[in-house]
């Protein structure tokens, strides 16, 4: 593989925060206790959270977290973080295989980087979500019906393998795995006057698989959930956030405003490159024109939809930073290409005086680490480094690369100190602590209060948890059981806890022991 190395090195620096790091208490936790649920309940196609039917998300990625559970008999983040960064370089290599005639080969090493660096496509390898796979589908579909355009590879191979990504794209996350290469070959082949062989991409074989795939998915989820959860799957999770969401509402130009954080740091090169570049009215290649084609067509079917989240721009990155890439030959040394990547390096100088700040103040002291200061200093140091290649060598690729690493080597250093601060990210030290004192105390009974999404415990606990209130624990009498509260509502409880036994698990939670 031509970046071997790179993707080496990217992933060990990557490796300790994917280690180290506690799983959030929002959605992983959530993935990790559904996945626990239907191993319990045998189920594979019609997933439960704590008894209710969650419809949100296909299989596909629930199957790959209980596959690690199978194997290892717990789960861990490494394992599951492969099913992000292996779909993660995939997306990187067929785009650079795809850009390869069109890019010299120091643009193509800056493009792996710029790629794997990008904003919300950086996050999504390291935290637990099934947008990464999807996207992979999605990439992989729209290559090949490329291939197929030009009549390249295997004609029978690329009929079946065009149908079936699109279906794994929906298979993985639902809807836009599908949608968005609909939509993008359908005005693609329109705009280019070619609509005509729409049924060389989407014929009867085409339509047949998905078909086929799609009854064997529904009837199983049938089998198991019956028509409560094929309504919820088809048409609430579905429909209803399409049109009115019950989720994530946004306005229709909300992508227009958060992408610019979304694909940070290359947001505004990206954007000053393909802006001068399209004033200067090229003659665009036709691949270029279809990565124009898949990112306003997926722009817009996004902003159409009522539920709103910025993780489902990830479709379009790779298609933005390669085609600025392709384009970014002819104006690399305008002056405000250059500007645009003076920012975010200017950024990475600041990095290490703002940390200065903002670890001081009260609700940030927990970020007081040794290796957070040197991982700051070094990013400091990075852009330092990034602006005399830019301004006094004037070697933008250099200058682009050299961000890259320093990112990535200060993320590895910092890294090394996560496990201090998990009491912040996740319940992994709350629970341990809870089962230690369960053991000691001999109960089972845990009660919660004011502590969010707490039904998802049981990934730790291996069994449910009573929500209720500190008023019902008073009046219902002693019992032995164990109460986890917030630590900052210590101090509002009522007089009956005053003389309870208390422990203060870091700085966020609290465990009272109920005694007899």
């Amino acid at each position: 593989m031509k970046y071997k190395w790179i993707f080496l090195f990217l992933f060990l620096t990557l490796l300790p925060l994917l280690s180290l790091r506690d799983y959030t208490v929002g959605n992983e936790l959530r993935y990790l206790s559904i996945a626990d649920e239907a191993m319990r309940e045998g189920t594979f196609f019609a997933f439960t959270n704590h008894g209710v039917f969650y419809a949100d998300k296909p299989p596909l990625y629930f199957w790959i977290i209980m596959l690690g559970k199978w194997l290892f008999g717990e789960h861990y983040m490494w394992f599951i973080s492969l099913f992000s960064f292996i779909p993660a370089g995939i997306i990187t290599c067929i785009m650079d295989r795809w850009c390869a005639k069109e890019l010299a080969d120091s643009y193509r090493t800056t493009g792996v980087l710029m790629m794997m660096s990008c904003g919300l496509f950086l996050a999504l390898i390291l935290i637990l979500r099934m947008d990464m796979l999807m996207c992979m589908f999605i990439t992989l579909a729209l290559y090949i019906f490329y291939r197929m355009l030009k009549s390249e590879g295997n004609k029978q191979v690329n009929a079946v393998l065009f149908p079936l990504f699109i279906f794994l794209a929906l298979f993985t996350k639902g809807p836009i795995g599908f949608l968005v290469p609909l939509l993008s070959t359908f005005v693609f082949l329109l705009l280019t006057k070619r609509f005509r062989t729409i049924g060389k991409y989407w014929g009867w074989k085409t339509w047949t698989i998905l078909l086929l795939c799609c009854a064997g998915w529904f009837g199983a989820a049938y089998a198991e959930g019956g028509q409560e959860y094929m309504h919820n799957m088809l048409f609430h999770q579905t429909i209803d956030r399409a049109v009115n969401s019950f989720r994530h509402d946004g306005p229709f130009y909300h992508y227009c405003l958060t992408i610019w954080y979304a694909m940070l740091p290359w947001s505004f090169l990206l954007a000053s490159v393909l802006i001068i570049s399209a004033l200067k009215k090229p003659k665009y290649t036709e691949l270029q024109k279809f990565f124009l084609t898949i990112i306003g067509t997926t722009f817009v079917l996004l902003s159409s939809i009522s539920s709103k989240v910025d993780v489902y721009m990830l479709p379009m990155f790779p298609f933005i930073v390669y085609l600025a890439l392709m384009f970014l030959p002819e104006v690399s040394r305008n002056r405000w290409v250059m500007l645009s990547l003076a920012l975010p390096a200017s950024i990475f100088v600041l990095a290490f005086p703002a940390y200065m700040v903002v670890s001081r103040m009260e609700t940030m002291a927990f970020a007081i680490q040794p290796l957070f200061y040197v991982a700051a200093g070094l990013l400091s140091l990075t852009g330092i480094l990034a602006l005399y290649i830019l301004y006094k060598k004037e070697q933008t690729l250099l200058a682009i690369r050299t961000l890259v690493y320093g990112l990535f080597v200060a993320a590895f250093i910092g890294s090394w100190d996560i496990p201090k601060i998990n009491g912040e990210i996740g319940y992994r030290e709350l629970c341990t602590k809870a089962k230690e004192l369960a053991r000691i105390h001999q109960t089972s009974d845990y009660y919660v209060w004011k502590l969010r999404r707490p039904e998802n415990m049981d990934v730790y606990l291996q069994q449910d948890i009573i929500i209720t209130t500190p008023e019902a624990v008073a009046q219902s009498g002693d019992r032995q059981a164990l109460f986890l509260i917030p630590a900052k509502e210590l101090s509002h409880l009522p007089d009956y806890f005053a003389e309870k036994e208390t422990y203060q698990i870091g700085r966020r939670y609290a465990i009272i022991v109920l005694k007899d």
